[in-house]
């Protein structure tokens, strides 16, 4: 896989039982791209282990003196030097491939999951931790794809080093061979200190990214309730937190890194005076010392690269580990159960109703049917399971499907299910670009976006948008909006989500408080232009605004979970003193004084009755 191949046709299913076992899948659907790396690497770190025994060579042809043997060295320079040059620039072009590619494949995989789960995912997983894997933690997972194919490279060129040395001078070569293997072992009793104290920054880190991330996403609700010194206190307590765990963790490092300066010094300075030694006793040749000294020296550039794995390592595995539970979440068991014949189940005629076993909700087909709910939790999960394939199981039938005309929409495939169902949560989502971006989304095309926008009663919006485009925008739809809308207000937000899924024109609109922060005023002329927009359409709003309720064409009550009345709101309101007080929000003792005012009232007409 080239860069310019990306994206990935299909990123593949990760093993994401683990942070580890996850490193250990990017690496085996990378491994051609890590052989060809290691192949390039093979040629840089073998020509880097030849230099010194060629420099040998070298001095050994000009002490005895030789020519010929002097020419040699000067040839076997020239393609060792081609060797390296070559080789670490393939090398660099390769790793850095294996590191944007691995990155890329881990985004696609995180972007799969976010379209998977929709609004779930932040219901399971904080938004920062979301935004933490995105980032930072898929460069350190690539970096350490990266780094895999350079220290097998620079291991075969330590083991190549020692080797040559024991054939080309075994009495110094012994003392090298026995060296090099502690060097590379010494920081070994160091290295699970130093990934806790890693695990540990890079944990701390995430939570002040989350904490900065959700401060940001909440940054209007804390202006208005005057919360920002509460929260920028806390950021600065987390922040202050991840700067003293990342000194610690540097101290570690500093301390590994010290170690492998002073003990290849050490070994350097063992070599020297103990081949000197063996010089003097012409138990070695000068050439022979020269090369050993070379080699040791040149080995401190490999050995590097030890260091490089671990800190690659420990700073990737947690990383992974994050991104193999975001990776690892799943749609509801009940999405999950062995039905996959039933998978190929026909899409439902147009026309039919929707009913929901759980609840015992039934939505007929074609009308406006609104829905009540005391509790906004199970609102919001009534809303999620109407849409099918629900995120997460819940209440007394779970893995009961909702049906649509009778079919079970858990048994069609997922992006049939949403077209035939469309739902709209209470906290929509608006990404940035141009509105007319914003509009382009799967539609029937029977709906313009004009004709939504104006049931919608986004004439101000548009209003706004138009008064802070730059010179030259003269439509509205060319006008942009900022990453999640944070320039408009909560009610503007609202209706341009709400004008997006009535452009969609699905056969079954389902809406979760769809006026919640609009006026009343605005809230009645909306409520008109769903009934008139969607007449003849399947359309459930889940509300309590006796605004929305009214235009209904039926009303259903869910209490404790079960259809508890339906009817017309107005029959509803005289009939049911539980959806009178969900609806009015009543208390018992207002409902209490209500009733003893009516008997009274009732009284007293019965005495001008009979008075008259």
């Amino acid at each position: 896989m080239q860069i310019s191949d990306l994206p990935y046709p299909d990123p593949g299913v990760p093993d994401a039982r683990s942070g580890p076992r996850f490193l250990v899948w990017l690496g085996r659907g990378q491994l051609g791209a890590q052989v060809k790396s290691l192949c390039w690497g093979l040629v840089h770190f073998c020509g880097v282990a030849g230099l010194p025994y060629t420099v040998g060579l070298g001095v050994d042809a000009v002490v005895e003196p030789d020519g010929s043997r002097l020419l040699l060295v000067g040839g076997l320079l020239l393609v060792i030097g081609t060797a390296i040059s070559v080789g670490d620039t393939m090398l660099h072009r390769t790793a850095v491939t294996n590191w944007i590619t691995a990155a890329a494949r881990v985004q696609q995989l995180l972007a799969r999951k976010t379209a998977e789960l929709g609004s779930a995912l932040t219901r399971r997983v904080a938004a920062g931790e979301v935004v933490a894997v995105s980032t930072g933690d898929v460069e350190k997972i690539g970096w350490f794809v990266e780094a895999v194919s350079r220290f097998l490279a620079a291991a075969f060129a330590v083991v190549a080093i020692c080797v040559g040395l024991l054939f080309y001078a075994p009495a110094i070569g012994v003392v090298v061979a026995i060296g090099v293997p502690v060097l590379a072992l010494s920081v070994l009793p160091l290295l699970p200190r130093a990934t806790r104290r890693a695990d540990v920054q890079r944990e701390k880190a995430g939570k002040a990214t989350e904490l900065a991330s959700d401060t940001v996403a909440g940054l209007r609700v804390l202006r208005g309730i005057g919360g920002e010194e509460l929260f920028l206190g806390r950021y600065r307590e987390a922040s202050q937190d991840v700067r003293e765990a990342a000194v610690r963790s540097a101290r570690m490092w500093a301390l590994i890194s010290a170690i492998q300066v002073l003990l290849p010094g050490a070994l350097l300075i063992t070599v020297v005076w103990y081949g000197s030694a063996l010089v003097l006793d012409g138990r070695l040749a000068v050439g022979e010392l020269v090369a050993a000294f070379s080699a040791v020296a040149t080995m401190l550039y490999p050995l590097r690269h030890f260091e490089e794995i671990a800190m690659a390592y420990s700073f990737s595995r947690p990383s992974a580990q994050r991104a193999a539970r975001v990776l690892a979440l799943s749609r509801t068991e009940a999405s999950a159960r062995p039905t996959a014949p039933a998978r190929a189940a026909q899409a439902p005629a147009a026309g039919g109703d929707l009913y929901d076993p759980v609840t015992g909700l039934l939505a007929p087909s074609g009308l406006f049917t609104a829905v009540v709910c005391g509790d906004p939790d199970l609102a919001g999960r009534l809303a999620e399971r109407l849409g099918g394939h629900p995120a997460d199981g819940s209440g007394p039938a779970e893995g009961a499907s909702v049906l649509l005309g009778g079919v079970a929409l858990d048994d069609l495939a997922l992006d049939t299910a949403r077209t035939l169902v469309l739902v709209q949560d209470k906290d929509p989502v608006l990404l940035s670009g141009t509105l007319r971006e914003l509009f382009d989304v799967p539609a029937s095309g029977a709906v313009e976006p004009a004709a939504a926008l104006a049931a919608a009663q986004c004439a101000d919006v548009l209003d706004a948008l138009l008064q802070s485009a730059p010179d030259g925008v003269d439509d509205p739809m060319d006008a942009r909006i900022t990453e999640r809308g944070r320039s408009l207000s909560g009610g503007q937000r609202q209706r341009l989500a709400l004008a997006r899924s009535l452009s969609t024109d699905p056969e079954v609109l389902v809406l979760d408080e769809p006026t919640s922060a609009v006026d009343s005023h605005t809230e009645a002329r909306i409520a008109d232009g769903i009934a008139a927009l969607r007449a003849g359409r399947t359309t459930v709003v889940l509300a309590s605004s006796p605004l929305l309720l009214d235009r209904a064409d039926r009303v259903v009550l869910i209490h404790e979970g079960a259809v508890a009345a339906s009817g017309t709101h107005r029959a509803l309101l005289q009939a049911e003193p539980l959806y009178r007080a969900v609806v009015t929000r009543e208390t018992d003792e207002e409902q209490r004084l209500a009733r003893v005012e009516i008997v009274r009232l009732e009284e007293e007409l019965t005495e001008i009755e009979e008075s008259a």
